[in-house]
């Protein structure tokens, strides 16, 4: 996938996109169904997913067989729900609560008036989208995400709902797992293929 800057994270090739949108779109996938779905071979699969896995995006499960025969490995999205949670995430999350603590004790005016709870989801969805190569920058009242210039920019215009529809599953697994009101409603784009906005929603109010 072309790019106008740097790409890491979980989706830095377009191969992994699409192994994201299949498990976003349908849980405990195989290995079969992922290789047939996307024409690669089943040891690329297993590599990219081994990838994902360690990034806390992808968490794999053994089949459940009530007949003779081995049981399979099925392959789903980390949501952050309880029946689809990753450890990994769950580590990364509480490590970005707590950076983001230190950074709040050094520049206490970097507080947000979101409250705890919310507070902690911005600090894992800003890691999150630092590690995926974005440069994020949050109106905690607006309640926007600014990610412009995107990276994919240069990216084939056919493959970015997609590409959109995948991050947007991977922001809302990350504001799930570190828990509270804000979910990722929308990635908004525009005619310019550089601007992009992630618009959040706060749902409740947060614990103080």
């Amino acid at each position: 996938m072309a790019s106008a800057g740097p790409i890491c994270g979980p989706i830095s090739t377009y191969s992994r996109v699409q192994l994201l949108h299949l498990v976003q779109t349908r849980a405990q996938r195989t290995i079969g169904e992922l290789c047939e779905a996307t024409g690669l071979h089943p040891n690329t699969v297993r590599e990219h997913l081994q990838r994902l896995i360690e990034g806390g995006y992808v968490i794999a499960a053994t089949e459940h067989r009530t007949t003779r025969g081995r049981p399979r490995t099925l392959y789903s999205a980390a949501t952050g729900m309880a029946d689809a949670s990753s450890p990994i995430a769950r580590d990364k999350v509480s490590a970005a609560a707590r950076r983001g603590d230190l950074l709040r004790r050094i520049m206490p005016g970097a507080a947000s008036d979101l409250g705890r709870d919310a507070t902690y989801q911005l600090d894992a969805l800003i890691e999150h989208l630092e590690e995926s190569g974005f440069e994020p920058v949050v109106d905690d009242v607006q309640l926007t995400v600014d990610l412009s210039p995107c990276p994919h920019a240069a990216g084939r215009a056919e493959d970015r709902p997609m590409l959109c529809s995948v991050h947007l599953g991977l922001m809302q697994g990350v504001l799930t797992e570190a828990g509270g009101p804000i979910s990722a409603d929308a990635v908004r784009t525009s005619a310019l293929p550089a601007d992009c906005t992630v618009q959040l929603r706060l749902t409740e109010m947060s614990a103080a």
